[in-house]
C-alpha cells in the first residue's frame, strides 16, 4: 500500500491544520485503512494495537461528521479506562482545535459524578466513557442519546476482559437503530466476533499489524528530560560519545528548523530536512550527508524516507513518535552493514507511557540513562585532545615548537627575586591544554533544566510549590484530595507534603508533575485560588517550618 498523507484525505482545511501542529503528516496503517470507510459512514471492525494511531482513525471522521449547532450527543466513545478516556479526549480536544463548537467531555468513575453533570448541561457534542460511569449517567437521565450519530467501542477485547459485556449490551441497546458502530480491538476472540454480528451492519473489517524490530545490534536509551533540557542533552550526548555521523528525528517541521538552527549556533555542522524544502534543497542536503560533509541531520519521518547511510553512529529521537513503528523505522537508520548504532530517545512526562508501549510492542530493551553532566562533556573532550597529543609526540619534529615554550618560561621566571614563584614546563602544559579545551567547547552553561530541577526531591518524584499554607488551615488531605480529584494520579501515589504558615511544598510522581501542573492552574483548594509551580527550593529536614 502507498504511503498517504493527510493532505490526499477528504478532510476539512481545520483539521488538516490542527493535524499538522500535532507533527503528523503521513498516515498510520491503520489510519490510511479506517478512515476513508468511516467518513463514508459504513460500520468498521479494526484491529489494530496501543499505538498504531487508532485514535486519529476514529476521532477524525468523528469531529467531522459533528454538527456544530446542534446541542445533542452524537459521538459515544466507549472505552475500558479513565486514563484511555482522558487520553482519548485529549487528543480529540487536538484534532478539534481549529473547529468552532464543538465539545468533547470525558466522563469516568473516580470523578464526583456532580462535576460531570453539570459538565453535560453545557451539551457536548462528544462523549468518551467508561462503561459504569455511561450506564450511572443513563439511569439518572443526564445522559441523553436520542441524537446520537456514531458508536465507537475502543479496546473492546481489553472491556470484555474486564467483564464489561452486559453493560455494553445495555448501553447499544438504549442509542438509535440508525447509527454507525466502529469496533476496535487488539485481537479477534470469538466474544468479539459475536459484538460484531450483533451490532454492526455489514462491516468493513481492517487489521493493522505490527513490524517487529529486527535490528539487535543497536542500543537503545532513554532519558526522562524538560522540553526546555531537549537542546543541552543532546549536545552533551553528542559530545561524551564521540559522535560523527548522526540522525535527530522530530515530529514537526517547525521543530526540524529550530533545532537545526540552534545546534548550528552552538557550532554543530547540522541541516535540517522537510517536506517544505524544495526538491533540490533536500537533494543537496542529503548528498551532502552521505559524503559526510555534514555530522548531523535533522529530519521528520516522512523526509527521512530514502535514506540509505550505512556510517550513521546515532539516531535520536528528539520528539517521541506518534506511531511505534515510526520508531522501528528511525532506529533501524542506525547499526547497518553489520556496525552497532545507538538510539537515544527523549522522554518528556507521560510520554513514558508511550516508551512503555514501544518497548512492548517492538520486544526490544530500551534501557534508562541519566543526561551526560558537564564533567562528562569536558573529561571527554579532554582525553581526545591528550589523545591527539599523544599521536603529535609520535610524530616527532617538535624542536621548533620546544623552543617557543623555552622562551615563556624564560620570560615567565625572569623576575628580580622577589618573587619566589617558579613557572614549570608542567604548568605551561596545562595552561594550553585549558585554552584548548575552552576553544572547543560548544555545550553552554550548567543547565538547571538536567542539573538542579527538583533537587530534594526524592528519586522520581518532582517538588511543587502552592501558595497557600497553614494560614489558610490547609492539611495534607486537602492537598491530596484537590489533586487525585483534578487529574488521573491516584492520590496514594502522592509523596511528601511539607506545610508552611503560607506556602506547601508536595511531591509528584514525575510523569504526572506536567498534568497536575497544568489541571491544578488556578484551581481552588478550601475556596482559595491558588497558584501551582515547580520548586526550585531544595527540601529542608530537620528544621522548623516556618
Amino acid at each position: 500500500m502507498e504511503d498517504t498523507i493527510f493532505k490526499d484525505l477528504n478532510i476539512s482545511e481545520e483539521i488538516l491544520k490542527a493535524v499538522t501542529d500535532m507533527g503528523f503528516e503521513e498516515l498510520t496503517p491503520i489510519q490510511s485503512l479506517a478512515i476513508p470507510h468511516i467518513l463514508e459512514g459504513k460500520d468498521v471492525l479494526g484491529q489494530a494495537q496501543t499505538g498504531t494511531g487508532k485514535t486519529c482513525a476514529f476521532g477524525i471522521p468523528a469531529i467531522e461528521m459533528v454538527d456544530a449547532g446542534s446541542e445533542e450527543v452524537q459521538v459515544l466513545i466507549i472505552c475500558p479506562t479513565r486514563e484511555l478516556a482522558i487520553q482519548i479526549s485529549e487528543e480529540l480536544k487536538h484534532v478539534s482545535k481549529y473547529k468552532s463548537n464543538i465539545g468533547i467531555l470525558p466522563i469516568y468513575g473516580g470523578q464526583p459524578i456532580d462535576r460531570q453533570i453539570y459538565a453535560l448541561k453545557k451539551k457536548p457534542q462528544i462523549i468518551i466513557g467508561t462503561p459504569g460511569r455511561i450506564m450511572d449517567h443513563l439511569r439518572r437521565k443526564t445522559l441523553k442519546l436520542a441524537g446520537l450519530k456514531m458508536v465507537i467501542l475502543d479496546e473492546a477485547d481489553e472491556m470484555l476482559n474486564m467483564g464489561f459485556r452486559e453493560d455494553i449490551d445495555t448501553i447499544l441497546e438504549k442509542v438509535p437503530e440508525e447509527k454507525q458502530i466502529v469496533l476496535f480491538s487488539a485481537t479477534m476472540p470469538k466474544e468479539i466476533l459475536e459484538l460484531t454480528k450483533k451490532y454492526q451492519k455489514e462491516p468493513v473489517y481492517v487489521k493493522a499489524t505490527h513490524k517487529e524490530l529486527t535490528v539487535p545490534s543497536i542500543e537503545q536509551y532513554y532519558l526522562e528530560v524538560s522540553e526546555a533540557s531537549k537542546l543541552e542533552v543532546l549536545s552533551r550526548l553528542i559530545d561524551t560519545n564521540d559522535i560523527n555521523l548522526a540522525l535527530v528525528f522530530c515530529n514537526t517541521k517547525k521543530r526540524v528548523d529550530e533545532v537545526a538552527s540552534s545546534l548550528q549556533t552552538r557550532g554543530y555542522s547540522a541541516e535540517a530536512l522537510h517536506g517544505d524544502m524544495r526538491q533540490e534543497q533536500r537533494d543537496r542536503v542529503m548528498n551532502k550527508f552521505r559524503k559526510g560533509k555534514i555530522d548531523i541531520l535533522i529530519a521528520t519521518d516522512v523526509a527521512a524516507r530514502g535514506i540509505d547511510v550505512d556510517d550513521v553512529e546515532a539516531v535520536f529521537n528528539y520528539d517521541i513518535p506518534n506511531d511505534e513503528e515510526y520508531y522501528v523505522h528511525r532506529i533501524g537508520r542506525t547499526g547497518r552493514a553489520g556496525k552497532t548504532g545507538k538510539a537515544f530517545s527523549f522522554v518528556v512526562g507521560r510520554e513514558i507511557y508511550k516508551l512503555k508501549d514501544i518497548k512492548r510492542y517492538t520486544k526490544s530493551n530500551i534501557v534508562f540513562m541519566k543526561p551526560p553532566t558537564l564533567m562528562d562533556v569536558e573529561e571527554k573532550k579532554t582525553a581526545a585532545i591528550l589523545d591527539k597529543v599523544k599521536e603529535t609526540l609520535h610524530e616527532g619534529d617538535l624542536s621548533r615548537y620546544a623552543a617557543y615554550i623555552n622562551n615563556v618560561l624564560e620570560e615567565a621566571n625572569s623576575h628580580d627575586g622577589s618573587d619566589t614563584s617558579y613557572i614549570t614546563s608542567m604548568e605551561i602544559a596545562a595552561a594550553l591544554l585549558k585554552m584548548l579545551s575552552a576553544q572547543n567547547s560548544t555545550s553552554s552553561d550548567l543547565s538547571p533544566e538536567i542539573d538542579d530541577v527538583d533537587a530534594g526531591a526524592e528519586k522520581g518524584m518532582v517538588r511543587l510549590f502552592i501558595n497557600i499554607g497553614r494560614e489558610n488551615k490547609i492539611q495534607p488531605r486537602h492537598i491530596v484530595e484537590s489533586i487525585a480529584s483534578s487529574t488521573s494520579l491516584p492520590g496514594k501515589l502522592i509523596g511528601a507534603i511539607d506545610i508552611y504558615d503560607r506556602y506547601t511544598f508536595v511531591e509528584v510522581p514525575a510523569e504526572y508533575a506536567a498534568e497536575v501542573l497544568e489541571s491544578m492552574k488556578n484551581n481552588t483548594v478550601r475556596g482559595k485560588r491558588i497558584n501551582i509551580e515547580r520548586s526550585s527550593r531544595k527540601r529542608v529536614t530537620g528544621r522548623k517550618k516556618a
